[in-house]
């Protein structure tokens, strides 16, 4: 009876193996639609306006099509709040980051958040640090400052791209803070269609909107359709089936992705000194990922 029950597990292990694989190459295109976007003549903080607003949308309907629960008062109230800083000011600056250091950079930078996730527990819950934590923050710092060093042909290395890229990341990690409590007491579909449409209106009154060629709204809305909503919810299908750490695990290829495509498509390549330094920032997330103490899995 116990063979048919481990075979079970293993095909579920597999399925959700696989949706998280289809999630973290679904976000490694971000950048890239992103990038594509911007030389349409898009600036960075509609393309963040428009992946919240369409994002939203499509999270809300799937919200009502489930029937699920909404978050009502004080709940409601803090996750309008993580709208702002957890979309507004993540969404608009991973794009800026994008613009000003290319969509390999940026997504590599991207993936200092478990970093800023435990110090933030270390700050705010009194977590303790323990040697692993420590190693992984001081390899993330190495790691940027290599990125810094390092350079790369198609890729720029400066104070803007590493500051919104390092935004990019510390805003993500919101995600791991706010889904330790909220993931748990609500559906995620529901509060990212709380969420998203209030980050949208965050960014308004900052956006300048042009006349849009038809090559734009298709790369707006991939953006919206794959990288949000399909993303999401494939990463949410493989958890149900996968533990948080193995999950991470595999996300972890969303910078390869990227990078292997922003090579192909924009000759973005980093120097041996600053693909060292990615190196390092992945190795430092996949650490803090899988220690014994690791935050509730968030989607970026």
């Amino acid at each position: 009876m116990s063979r048919p029950h481990a075979t079970n597990l293993g095909s579920a292990a597999r399925t959700g193996a696989g949706w998280v694989l289809l999630a973290a190459c679904l976000w490694g295109l971000l950048g890239i639609f992103g990038k594509f976007t911007q030389q349409e003549g898009v600036s960075p903080l509609e393309v963040a306006f428009w992946r919240a607003l369409l994002g939203g949308g499509c999270f809300a309907l799937s919200a009502g099509v489930r029937r699920s629960a909404w978050p009502r008062g004080r709940d409601l109230l803090i996750t309008g709040l993580f709208g702002l800083g957890g979309v507004s000011l993540f969404y608009a600056s991973y794009q800026l980051a994008v613009r000003a250091g290319g969509a390999s950079l940026a997504s590599v930078l991207l993936y200092t958040a478990p970093a800023f996730v435990a110090l933030s527990g270390w700050l705010f819950w009194n977590e303790r640090l323990g040697k692993r934590e420590l190693g992984a923050v001081a390899l993330t710092l190495v790691g940027v400052a290599l990125i810094s060093l390092g350079g790369g042909s198609g890729v720029q290395v400066s104070v803007l791209s590493l500051g919104w890229g390092l935004t990019a990341g510390l805003t993500y990690s919101l995600y791991y803070l706010y889904g330790r409590v909220f993931f748990e007491r609500y559906d995620p579909q529901a509060l990212y269609a709380v969420a998203l449409p209030v980050g949208a209106l965050g960014l308004l009154p900052f956006v300048g909107f042009v006349h849009k060629s038809p090559a734009a709204w298709l790369n707006l809305g991939l953006i919206a359709l794959l990288c949000t909503f399909a993303a999401y919810s494939a990463y949410s299908l493989g958890l149900q089936r996968l533990n948080p750490t193995r999950a991470s695990v595999i996300a972890s290829i969303e910078p390869v992705v990227a990078s292997l495509l922003a090579a192909l498509l924009f000759a973005e390549r980093l120097g041996p000194a600053a693909l060292g330094g990615a190196a390092l920032v992945i190795v430092a997330a996949l650490l803090l990922s899988t220690a014994p103490r690791e935050a509730q899995e968030a989607l970026p």
